[in-house]
């Protein structure tokens, strides 16, 4: 199966940017992320694979976003805009005063807003202040009118309806709607976009010139108190008198979990959506392929066939499986983008249907190296499984850490694991790593934590768990070992394994 976009052979590395170190209480689009990709280009790396990076609501998940288009606020960098006369310096103290360890997402939500405002109002006076910098506003409107003009006046219903879902507004806060797009709310939002976007183009154009792409991550479902879904209800299983959801997206029971799982999301009209040729998700897909160079599809599986749940149940047990819209939607993707820059994530248990349909689709798909050492020796995810249509990870954003996983797990699994290695297993983050960069997979990606060989403390997500994830950090000094103490070592393993790109090599002259 022939992968256009897949390199021969490379590597990569997984580090969300709310991770970053930072001053101002989250990993930003400043410093820290260009400090980041002159790491990767020192050690070999050729990728940069990070969460979704859209903006968050209750329990700051990155896969639950208010618009899966649009870029989350608290990511800008504040020092161009202080340089530029927007912010004075001492008024960025409170965000100052924020954990520099962990991400206070609370925190984040209290003083990040109040400035920004006052900065949005500041920007209204003259429009020409950060052109130079970020272009010209009107024509950033222009361009990202069909999701923009929605992103912003979802957030100023929702700001007039006390932040409550859309689906709980008053019936004659509508009325309103064109005077709401000359209020002060409609006008922060489009700022607050045309700053990251800005910023965003920057940090791309510097991975660029370093040879370094960026994997974004785009989850399959929208949250459901989402501009994605306000604005276009009709392509939702949405009782459109009621503004009630019928049916709704979750897994069923398996051998991990007996109730299933109840995620909530609305579940596509794929019917609606075929009609018209997927002009919803191309946009969606297009959206993102301005981000990123590469996109993972979160559940992809949900192509082929997903597990419907009468929203009503609350209960993932009482669905039932129904029909994706299969290859006819990545036939219209492929006409649309040839490239098909995009990555499955297939994960978990998983039928021959789903897998005959990635191949069909030629996209690649994911393999975890944590998964693989149960004892069976059919495990997909054993190296001698492996081929080269999948891309091994070490582990993911949900997983524990290599070396949390490996203290953690069953002596019959650390026994597998040290046995099919031939390890001692007193340094799981690094013997992972080695073995991977060895395998057939054509991209191996690795969790910045596996590189510190930092243990569950470090763990970013754990799903199951509604509140407390997301908050790890990378401490400065961390982000400093990793250029002296990691890159060089980093970079001959790459040069080894023949994970070098040809824009990777070092000049040594």
């Amino acid at each position: 199966m022939e992968i256009s976009w897949l390199p021969n052979r490379a590597a990569g590395s997984l580090l969300h940017l709310s991770s970053l170190p930072s001053d101002t209480g989250i990993g930003n689009l400043g410093q820290s992320a260009y400090a980041f990709i002159e790491f990767l280009k020192k050690a070999g790396i050729s990728y940069w694979q990070m969460c979704p990076v859209g903006p968050t609501g209750y329990g700051d998940s990155p896969y639950q976003v208010f618009c899966s288009s649009a870029g989350n606020p608290y990511f800008i960098d504040w020092k161009p805009l202080v340089e530029n006369g927007l912010v004075e310096d001492y008024e960025l103290e409170p965000l100052r005063q924020l954990s520099t360890t962990e991400t206070d997402f609370g925190g984040l939500y209290r003083e990040f807003f109040k400035l920004a405002r006052i900065t949005s109002e500041r920007f209204r006076k003259d429009f020409n202040v950060l052109e130079e910098l970020y272009g010209e506003f009107t024509e950033f409107i222009t361009k990202h009118k069909q999701w923009l003009d929605a992103h912003c006046m979802f957030h100023s219903l929702k700001a007039i309806n006390d932040e409550k879902p859309w689906w709980d507004w008053a019936t004659d806060c509508l009325e309103d709607i064109e005077v709401l797009k000359t209020s002060s709310e409609y006008f922060f939002h489009q700022f607050i976009q045309y700053v990251f976007r800005g910023q965003w183009k920057l940090l791309k154009n510097f991975a660029e010139k370093k040879d370094i792409k960026l994997i974004g991550d785009l989850p399959i479902y929208c949250a459901p108190d989402s501009s994605d879904v306000w604005a276009s209800p009709e392509l939702f299983e949405i009782n459109l008198k009621k503004l009630t959801f019928e049916r709704v997206a979750g897994v069923p029971p398996d051998y991990f979990n007996t109730d299933g799982q109840y995620w909530g999301n609305p579940l596509y009209k794929w019917e609606v959506h075929a009609d018209d040729n997927f002009t919803w998700w191309m946009h969606r897909l297009e959206n993102q392929l301005e981000l990123f160079d590469v996109i993972r599809i979160d559940h992809f599986r949900g192509f082929n066939d997903y597990w419907s749940i009468s929203a009503e149940s609350k209960n993932a047990q009482c669905g039932y499986w129904m029909k994706g819209p299969g290859m006819k939607f990545w036939e219209i993707t492929k006409e649309k983008f040839p490239t098909l820059p995009f990555l499955a994530e297939d994960l978990g248990l998983i039928s021959e249907d789903v897998h005959q349909l990635r191949k069909n689709a030629s996209l690649p798909g994911m393999a975890v190296l944590q998964f693989a050492f149960d004892g069976d020796p059919e495990n997909l995810y054993l190296p001698h499984n492996l081929n080269n249509s999948l891309v091994l990870y070490t582990g993911t954003h949900d997983n524990d850490t290599s070396n949390g996983w490996y203290a953690s797990t069953s002596p019959e699994i650390q026994n597998n694991f040290r046995s099919y290695l031939n390890i001692s297993g007193q340094e799981a983050s690094w013997e992972m790593l080695r073995f991977s960069y060895r395998t057939v997979s054509p991209l191996v990606i690795i969790p910045v934590q596996d590189f510190l060989g930092l243990s569950s403390e470090a763990r970013f997500n754990q799903p199951g768990i509604s509140l407390g994830n997301w908050k790890w950090r990378l401490s400065k000094e961390q982000l400093d070992h990793l250029h002296l103490n990691c890159s060089s070592y980093l970079y001959e393993q790459a040069k080894v394994s023949g994970r070098l790109t040809k824009n990777s090599l070092k000049d040594l002259t």
